[in-house]
């Protein structure tokens, strides 16, 4: 299931490019594409590397 929304996603954003009034949309849309996945990367190895502090103090 997963993969098939992230597949139905890759076709809205090609869609989304192809009506783009011009470049700055673009780069709007591919931000707002990647910056989630970013900060969900970022909570993750937080938590990780909290967890490890944590497990290696006692």
């Amino acid at each position: 299931m997963g993969l098939f929304l992230m597949f139905q996603e890759a076709a809205e954003i090609e869609k989304k490019m192809q009506q783009a009034p011009d470049d700055s949309y673009e780069i709007g849309v591919v931000i707002g594409t990647y910056l989630p996945f970013f900060v969900l990367v970022l909570i993750a190895y937080a938590f990780y590397y909290y967890s490890k502090k944590r497990r290696n103090k006692e």
